[in-house]
């Protein structure tokens, strides 16, 4: 996708609930390590949320945090789009959730599932649908709970100590500067491998979606080939980035911001590494937050811009891979 009409951020957020589990807490519950979850990982701590509360209200907290940073009332957003694997019911979708939270009539509301690329495809959709005319100014949100649907034991380690609870919010507007906006977005996806990462029940193949067999079974629970979604990973991702570049004649070197999903810090240094490009040009706050999934990249942009390491003209490439598997780089400017 090549435009010459683009979109630009006017404003993000993005919020963890306060509880912090480090490494050491989880040692209480599984035979595990700190030594052994950052050597892996490069994981320290994540953010768990408390009592009756679901993605939708981290996302509120990410969305209102953006829109005053953008400088707009909830009621100025024409689309809301909620990426998320994690929603607060089976139906309706999150979307819903936040669109009432933040008061906004009737505004339509989309939720997106790409899981961990969830967030690049609602860059992509927002850039359609601003570009075309049909919508001026769209609030786009990653928001993940993924510590009640994992297995906080010995048998789930594995899984469960690479992830997180966040939200990261985006406020897109037609870009009114010609230097400014998106540049260039990839996306791709090879259900060859849906099997690789996923979640298998409840599932609409079977009957009933749930039992107590498949509760007893544990599957319920995150599934991983963690050996098979890192190999891909490494090589996805740097592929991806080089095509996004090419059709601006653009080596990785004129990248000034690299912002990658927070899956794993091993494999963002793996990639960084095959760019040629050192590792102070990626942002990474997996140490702190673990895998937030469709939030991880719009959380570490906030972060960034908010620290002040992003200035005015900068290039960003943002990059994620993911469960499905899907896998996708966009190119801003910033």
């Amino acid at each position: 996708m090549q435009t010459s009409r683009t979109i630009a951020v006017t404003g993000t957020g993005m919020y963890v609930p306060p509880h912090v589990v480090t490494n050491q807490d989880l040692e209480k519950l599984m035979d595990t390590s700190d030594e052994w979850i950052q050597q892996r990982s490069g994981i320290k701590e994540r953010r768990f949320i408390q009592g009756q509360k679901g993605p939708s209200d981290l996302a509120l907290e990410a969305a209102r945090k953006a829109l005053d940073m953008a400088g707009r009332q909830a009621q100025e957003i024409d689309l809301i789009i909620f990426a998320t694997l994690s929603p607060d019911y089976y139906f309706p979708g999150a979307g819903v959730f936040l669109q009432q939270a933040l008061g906004c009539g009737t505004t339509p509301a989309l939720d997106i599932r790409n899981q961990c690329s969830g967030f690049l495809y609602a860059l992509s959709t927002a850039h359609a649908f601003i570009v075309s005319g049909q919508y001026e100014r769209i609030l786009i949100v990653g928001a993940e709970v993924h510590s009640r649907s994992i297995n906080l034991t010995t048998e789930g380690r594995d899984v469960a100590v690479l992830f997180g609870d966040g939200a990261g919010a985006m406020v897109l507007e037609k870009s009114q500067d010609p230097g400014r906006g998106l540049v260039n977005i990839r996306l791709h996806s090879d259900g060859t491998y849906r099997d690789a990462l996923k979640v298998e029940y409840p599932s609409t193949r079977q009957s009933p979606m749930i039992s107590a067999a498949t509760l007893e079974a544990g599957q319920q629970f995150p599934k991983m080939d963690g050996r098979l979604v890192f190999k891909h990973a490494v090589t996805r991702l740097p592929e991806v980035i080089h095509a996004v570049l090419a059709p601006q004649g653009l080596q990785p070197d004129a990248v000034d911001h690299y912002f990658f999903h927070q899956a794993n810090l091993r494999i963002n240094e793996a990639v960084m590494k095959q760019l040629n490009q050192p590792m102070h040009k990626s942002f990474n706050n997996i140490d702190r937050y673990g895998n937030c999934s469709a939030a991880s990249i719009p959380m570490c942009v906030d972060e960034a811009m908010r620290a002040g390491r992003i200035k005015s003209g900068d290039l960003l490439c943002m990059a994620s891979f993911g469960a499905g598997f899907t896998w996708g780089a966009a190119l801003l400017r910033w």
